[in-house]
């Protein structure tokens, strides 16, 4: 129970610390209702609206999410798996996409 813990409250700061910047790189508003699977969701919309754009930058922020994106998931599903080092790579990856589209 405690890992269950400590990863519903890693994966909340990380909503709350990036949602909002991932949904305005795409120019949407950030979505409501937080949950594990929504704010994946966000991540992969994101890396895909960038990954279609001519900008290097962009193409290469949408690197960065996809392995986010990869982290998060292996962090949601993988019983057993250290979830604490995965989301912080994500965290990692989440950060450098955002500073790198900016």
């Amino acid at each position: 129970m405690a890992v269950q813990t400590v990863q519903s409250d890693t994966f909340t700061a990380l909503e709350t610390c990036f949602t909002a910047e991932l949904a305005a790189l795409i120019g949407n508003e950030p979505p409501r209702g937080h949950t594990p699977n929504r704010f994946l969701d966000l991540v992969e919309e994101v890396r895909d609206v960038l990954a279609d754009s001519n900008l290097g930058n962009f193409q290469d922020a949408s690197d960065d999410l996809d392995s986010a994106a990869t982290y998060l998931t292996d962090a949601l599903t993988e019983p057993g798996a250290d979830q604490p080092a995965l989301l912080a790579r994500a965290r990692t990856h989440l950060r450098d996409a955002i500073e790198t589209a900016s």
